[in-house]
């Protein structure tokens, strides 16, 4: 997950893992240059969106830059004023005080950026995406594997 600009970004990783995402997804403003914020992914926030837009399916870009993470973070619920919820709070103040409530899954090392066939992907890549499948409640149907429109995988 990426943010430009100023607010509240409650999965941000201001860490080596946040440069890493940064830097293998290119994550830089293409006028500014300026680094755009990294974090891992947010559930509560895509959950709310797929709800309240009434979106059948999803796409999800950018799976090659986790390659070489030993683990992958998902974050699942917040946890505001010790109370865990995964309701999306759209009031800024509110979302400032989340705290994010994570699952753990391993990752995986191969170059994702040849394969053709989510099949052909890493078992723990395939189980990421299908993970995140089940907190969002949607199928992830194009999954993105490098930066060129050939390097986008169609699931039926």
């Amino acid at each position: 997950t990426t943010r430009v600009g100023a607010g509240p970004f409650p999965v941000e990783q201001e860490n080596e893992t946040g440069q890493y995402i940064r830097d293998k997804g290119h994550e830089y403003g293409t006028t500014t240059g300026r680094p755009r914020r990294c974090g891992w992914f947010d559930a509560v926030p895509v959950t709310y969106s797929v709800t309240i837009g009434g979106i059948d399916e999803v796409a999800m870009m950018h799976l090659d830059t986790l390659s070489g993470l030993e683990e992958l973070k998902i974050c699942r619920a917040y946890k505001i004023n010790g109370k865990e919820t995964t309701f999306f709070p759209a009031n800024k103040d509110r979302l400032s005080q989340a705290e994010p409530v994570y699952e753990t899954l391993p990752g995986w090392s191969e170059d994702l950026t040849e394969v053709n066939n989510f099949e052909d992907l890493p078992v723990n890549a395939q189980n990421y995406v299908r993970r995140i499948e089940e907190y969002i409640g949607k199928p992830i149907t194009f999954v993105g594997v490098g930066p060129k429109r050939s390097q986008t995988i169609f699931r039926q």
